[in-house]
């Protein structure tokens, strides 16, 4: 795994973590529901663009590309896939 890939795993744990943080949050009534729902949805953007940005990396590796060619989506480009 390269130094890149290691990082972008590190920001997709810590944005895991920052998930069971608010839920946690959520249930001992230091954050409304619309605040945990609020940034749970800002979370998901950020681990799709993790996730995309990861899946392209390895693409890339994989056809012989360097990856570190290939760069993060914007959130609107990620969040229209259709799956």
């Amino acid at each position: 795994m390269s130094m890149q890939d290691k990082t972008i795993h590190d920001q997709i744990h810590a944005l895991v973590d920052e998930e069971h943080r608010l839920r946690s949050a959520l249930q001992a009534g230091d954050i409304s529901s619309e605040e945990e729902h609020a940034r749970l949805r800002e979370l998901e953007v950020s681990l799709d663009q993790c996730w995309d940005l990861l899946r392209r990396r390895r693409a890339a590796s994989d056809a012989g590309l360097d990856p570190d060619t290939v760069g993060e989506r914007a959130a609107n480009e990620v969040e229209s896939y259709l799956q």
